[in-house]
């Protein structure tokens, strides 16, 4: 077996003794070694030695004390001014100012946090380790959730830009700090201002040798850290192989209703990579109506079974992205690098749910593996709830995954239609639930989060497409979070291991009622042999891929409120170079398409206002591979511009034009072409409808 990449030391040490079932003495767990858990994927497939329980503390509303009780979908998490103060104690009063002091964590060694988060929070945060008097950290608090580390002088001895984009995600941070005796966090400010935060521990058996963090592990492990940073920042390149002995591939044709085996393996073995490739005329429906089952030691019901994009984490359709776990590329290849061991017999079967016939290419790697009674096999079975009713008044928990037994869990992914007609943030927002995760005899959840996004390492409801290591958002069509939208969330280095059980559970709330969303997810855990779930196998009305309303229309309320709508083919006169694109994501089924040929091409759109007034002027238009750069003008004055290339799919996009005191009656918005489109694609302009908002 040789490797291309950079593993390099702990991760290869780890993975071949995890292939092999070599032992190693125990190593004490510092700050070194927990940066090399960061990509060592292979040991998720043995249960934990030393074992370890990871717990959140979050800024969720306290008043949630009582699972299906009055309070359990109670929502003030971090606004300010809860009713109780989302802290483990008030140490403090808040003083005339109204700043107080607050209990955070206090929890006995040994432990590690593992991940930090907030979408905002003030004032100042103070880390004591050990029961030191001195705080190893005393900052801003936004700083300490959101970038530790930068607080260490030695941080610059590392590749800091790197490190930027691969242990610090999104808004969350990875940067590991073990302790050997106790963790104390306090928070000073004050309650009645926002104070989101999740914070999530490692709490080792008793018996675990912790070394705790000190500033100058930036310093002494500076080159395990890059090296681990160099594999985040590129899984494919770092965790390639260039052995074709261990690599089996396969090529099939399926009919409809057609189930075909792709690989059988025997013997004792663990997969270390599968990779499929699909084709079909309507590749979309093919990703989602294609099955991959992967059966085990013989068991009946594959540990895997889930439609093949949606295994991958990144559906509906190919959105390219690249994490630790997966990949997707823009031809469709998709990698899975979880690594799956068996005892004694493996089977990968392909099953095509739809109508059409489909196409599977693929490839799996397996290498000798030496399994034992710490080992795990890897489990991903989809559910799907079609037509479901999302609401802020009637508010539910969707199960993602209710196992019986001992295993960690490692991972999720989330693929929703949301079809609501509010096209901001504000208004068509699916995700205000907490995820609620009890593990083994948890009364109350050990895991409570404060949002879906924020789970997912991402705040305020945000339509971007961002992709990391071990979270993303590799699809969300638009306007706002209408459309289909995909999340993925790995828990690697925050994995969760249970065991005698766990509950995971994910709020369904939105901003308000929404009827006919379909929520489809995976639960990617591994398992002992005996473990029993609550999975149901997949039917056909499972399989299906839900559709968008046809000819909706943006409604005025929420963060659309005081708005009045124009569609953008009603307002020209002059045609030329525009023709119209039919289509459910666009509202009125169409999309007014503008083809300019040189930079400086202009298209005018007239709209009327009945009172004069502060206007805010926003176009939602689409961002395609053919997209380019426009400026844009209101009767000759510029408010603004945009750039509308997006290299892979289609997003619809809002953008607010610089505020502007307008008279009653007519107007005129101009686009201009500012730079076409890349290569030698055709300039594509596609404007669906401006919105005028009162201010």
């Amino acid at each position: 077996m040789k490797k291309t990449g950079i593993l390099g030391l702990c991760t290869l040490v780890c993975l071949s003794g995890l292939l092999t079932g070599a032992q190693r003495d125990p190593q004490p767990i510092t700050t070194g070694s927990l940066f090399e858990e960061m990509v060592d994927i292979a040991r998720l497939a043995r249960f934990p030695q030393p074992a370890f329980r990871t717990v959140q503390f979050s800024s969720y509303d306290r008043r949630s004390d009582l699972p299906g009780g009055p309070n359990w979908f109670a929502n003030s998490d971090g606004f300010g001014g809860e009713p109780i103060p989302n802290f483990q104690a008030v140490l403090k009063a808040p003083n005339a100012e109204g700043v107080g002091e607050y209990l955070v964590v206090d929890v006995e060694g040994p432990g590690a946090i593992v991940r930090l988060w907030t979408a905002a929070i003030s004032g100042e945060i103070r880390m004591y380790l050990d029961g030191s008097d001195t705080p190893i950290y005393q900052g801003r608090a936004d700083s300490f959730f959101h970038r530790p580390y930068d607080h260490f002088e030695s941080i610059k001895d590392v590749d800091k830009d790197r490190f930027d984009r691969t242990v610090y995600q999104r808004d969350a941070s990875y940067a590991p700090i073990p302790f050997a005796k106790h963790l104390r966090v306090v928070w000073t400010g004050n309650t009645k201002q926002i104070h989101f935060y999740e914070l999530q521990v490692r709490l080792y058996d008793q018996e675990a040798a912790v070394t705790s963090f000190r500033a100058s592990d930036i310093h002494d492990y500076r080159e395990t850290i890059d090296r681990v940073t160099r594999v985040l920042d590129d899984p494919d390149q770092a965790m390639a192989f260039d052995s074709p002995h261990s690599l089996t591939a396969f090529d099939l044709s399926l009919a409809p209703e057609e189930t075909k085996t792709g690989v059988r393996l025997e013997g004792s073995k663990a997969i270390q990579e599968l990779t499929l490739q699909l084709a079909a005329k309507d590749l979309d429906r093919a990703l989602r109506q294609t099955v991959l089952r992967i059966h085990c030691d013989d068991y009946p019901w594959g540990q895997v079974q889930s439609p093949v994009g949606d295994f991958f984490g990144a559906a509906p359709g190919i959105n390219p992205y690249q994490s630790l776990p997966f990949t997707v590329r823009p031809d469709g290849t998709m990698i899975c690098r979880y690594v799956m061991p068996f005892e004694t017999s493996c089977r990968v079967d392909l099953f095509n749910g739809g109508d059409q016939p489909v196409s599977v290419k693929g490839s799996v790697r397996a290498v000798p593996f030496s399994w034992n009674d710490q080992t795990m096999h890897f489990r991903a079975r989809w559910r799907a709830d079609h037509d479901i009713t999302g609401s802020n008044q009637d508010v539910q928990d969707l199960p993602f995954l209710l196992a019986k037994g001992k295993g960690v869990y490692v991972g999720t992914g989330v693929y929703l239609m949301n079809p609501s007609p509010v096209p901001t943030p504000y208004g068509n927002w699916w995700g205000e639930g907490d995820e609620k995760i009890f593990v083994d005899d948890d009364v109350v959840p050990s895991t409570f989060g404060t949002g879906s996004e924020d789970y997912f390492n991402y705040s305020w409801s945000s339509p971007d497409i961002f992709l990391f290591p071990y979270c993303g958002q590799p699809r969300n069509d638009g306007p706002g979070n209408r459309g289909f939208v995909t999340n993925y969330r790995w828990h690697i280095l925050d994995c969760l291991a249970f065991q005698d059980s766990i509950r995971f559970y994910m709020e369904l709330y939105s901003h308000e009622r929404v009827p006919g969303m379909s929520y489809a997810r995976i639960a990617y855990h591994y398992a002992r042999p005996g473990v029993t779930d609550d999975h149901q196998s997949l039917m056909p009305e499972d399989l299906h891929l839900p559709l968008l309303p046809e000819d909706w229309q943006p409604a005025a309320r929420m963060g659309a409120r005081n708005s009045v709508f124009f569609a953008a083919e009603d307002m020209i006169s002059d045609k030329a170079m525009t023709h119209l694109d039919q289509g459910r994501l666009w509202a009125g089924g169409q999309l007014l398409v503008w083809t300019p040929k040189a930079k400086g091409d202009k298209k005018a759109f007239t709209f009327s206002i009945d009172s004069a007034g502060k206007k805010q002027v926003n176009v939602t238009l689409a961002m395609t591979p053919n997209g380019g750069s426009v400026a844009f003008f209101v009767d000759d004055k510029p408010v603004g511009d945009a750039d509308l290339y997006r290299p892979y799919r289609t997003l619809h996009r809002n953008v607010a034009l610089k505020p502007l005191e307008l008279t009653q009656g007519d107007h005129t918005l101009t686009l201009e072409l500012k730079s076409p489109a890349k290569g030698s694609l055709e300039t594509q302009i596609g404007i669906d409808f401006v919105w005028v908002q009162n201010k």
